[in-house]
């Protein structure tokens, strides 16, 4: 996420799965995913993308109005070609997020499974200079699919919807996460894998 990249340090850490490293005027459709994707009435498009290792493709989706800078709302896709798995995937998450929560208690985590599918349901927070006002709460979720090529070829797509709230509407967010959280989760976990295409395969 573009915005992610100017959180504490730790928390840029964390988001490796999300964090961007630069942008370009014309996001490239490295997966060849259809725009825009619609979930939950909204209208989201590709508004950036990276292609920052060989195997390694990342794409961020955003609504009218937001930008990466600060979003509300924001669709994600990472795609890791080779013999990585699921589970490698979401282990690494996992640790890196308890890492994280022993200098930063707001970071929880609960990792589910949905049909033998796991989600990663995760929330993170960066503060103010002083430390003593938290100025972003964010909260992820990740989905994770295997897929294999025409030429047998194996790679493993990250699919993630990320929620923000900034300043004076993090009360309103927090209150709202405690009574709706389940919405959010039912619905994104029942949602259809973008279709994508392996890149130069």
């Amino acid at each position: 996420m573009k915005s992610t990249r100017f959180l504490p340090s730790i928390i840029a850490f964390i988001l490796v799965a999300t964090t961007a490293y630069g942008q370009t005027p014309a996001p490239v459709n490295y997966l060849n995913v259809k725009s825009p994707i619609v979930f939950n009435s909204a209208s989201y498009s590709l508004s950036w993308s990276s292609h920052p290792a060989a195997n390694f493709y990342k794409q961020e989706y955003l609504t009218k109005g937001d930008n990466s800078d600060r979003y509300k709302s924001m669709l994600l896709t990472d795609l890791i070609i080779g013999e990585v798995t699921i589970q490698d995937l979401v282990r690494k998450k996992v640790l890196e997020l308890k890492k994280a929560k022993e200098t930063n208690p707001i970071i929880n985590y609960q990792l589910l499974e949905k049909d033998g599918e796991p989600m990663l349901d995760f929330m993170l927070s960066a503060s103010s200079a002083d430390g003593k006002t938290v100025t972003i709460i964010e909260r992820n979720i990740y989905r994770y699919q295997t897929i294999t090529g025409k030429n047998g070829q194996k790679a493993v797509l990250l699919f993630g919807i990320s929620t923000r709230a900034y300043g004076d509407d993090i009360i309103n967010f927090m209150t709202n996460l405690k009574t709706k959280r389940m919405d959010l989760l039912n619905k994104f976990g029942q949602y259809k894998f973008p279709g994508i295409t392996l890149p130069g395969k």
